[in-house]
């Protein structure tokens, strides 16, 4: 999982540990629920919409490079609006489309807030209201329909990871880091230098760039979000911004400001039974990652 923020953390951390609770507290491994396809992702998605009409939406942000197109699920109080004050968030999966992890739990998240929130239950009903969450189920669907055709028994590691042009997604993103350090470098007063609002390089509103990752760019300009996280499959590792040292040195932390507050996320999912279960049943060794 990586985390990332894109302007500032929630003015409280409940919102986001709530997310990562419930997202990992949800998976019971007795249920089978990520070994099978039980509906295509939109029909899920509209069955989510139809149960909760009042708290969702299904919009899309752009199409891959077959022409699939991107669904995304927002969950608020007044979807399709953004209010002031109150933070919005993403989660992102299946950027690798053979990792199906993510998108499984993701889809499963939806269903979880909808039934809950009908229930009444305090926590969920509190963070619908608050906070304005948007579930990208499938970055790279090309790259999913390659994979789930062929099969687990029968695809090879590589099989649908990448875009159907085959473009790494996840190496795919302007790297930001470097513009500020080179701007904070040659600039008089390095402390002034703005960590937020990084103009995009122009390079990548071109075709060069897998559409799938432009629409996601375009998506991160067009609504003002304050966290997200990218989930991933295959391996037990959490990655913090910068995730990147700055001379390319390995073994170098290389921290944000909000380094703290990242970590602590990444702790929050041990509250969970389940998940703190599965973690050390399947950690065998810990990473220490760089670029």
């Amino acid at each position: 999982m990586l985390l990332c923020n894109t302007q500032s953390p929630p003015e409280s951390p409940w919102t986001a540990s709530l997310l990562v609770r419930l997202i990992g507290s949800r998976f019971n491994p007795s249920e089978g629920f990520l070994l099978q396809h039980i509906f295509p992702t939109l029909q899920l998605m509209k069955s989510v919409t139809e149960e909760c009409p009042d708290i969702t939406r299904i919009y899309t942000i752009g199409k891959s490079y077959t022409g699939l197109k991107l669904y995304v699920m927002e969950i608020s109080d007044n979807p399709g609006k953004h209010e002031l004050g109150e933070p919005e968030f993403r989660y992102v999966a299946g950027m690798h489309g053979n990792e199906a992890l993510g998108r499984e739990l993701v889809l499963n998240l939806m269903q979880y807030l909808c039934k809950e929130y009908k229930k009444g239950n305090q926590r969920v009903v509190r963070l619908v209201t608050e906070t304005r969450i948007h579930l990208l189920p499938s970055m790279n669907p090309d790259g999913h329909e390659v994979a789930y055709k062929k099969g687990s028994e029968l695809a090879g590691w590589a099989e649908g990871r990448y875009s159907y042009e085959g473009i790494d997604m996840n190496h795919n993103f302007p790297d930001l880091n470097n513009i500020m350090w080179d701007a904070q470098e040659t600039a008089a007063d390095p402390s002034k230098v703005s960590n937020h609002y990084i103009p995009i390089p122009e390079y990548y509103t071109q075709e060069d760039v897998a559409p799938e990752t432009r629409a996601v760019i375009s998506w991160m300009q067009d609504i003002p979000f304050v966290l997200s996280a990218n989930l991933h499959g295959g391996e037990l590792v959490v990655t913090y911004p910068f995730d990147c040292t700055r001379d390319w040195a390995p073994q170098e932390n290389t921290p944000t400001a909000d380094d703290a507050f990242f970590r602590w996320l990444a702790t929050v999912s041990k509250a969970s039974s389940t998940i703190a279960t599965l973690s050390s049943a399947t950690q065998k060794k810990s990473h220490h990652l760089s670029c």
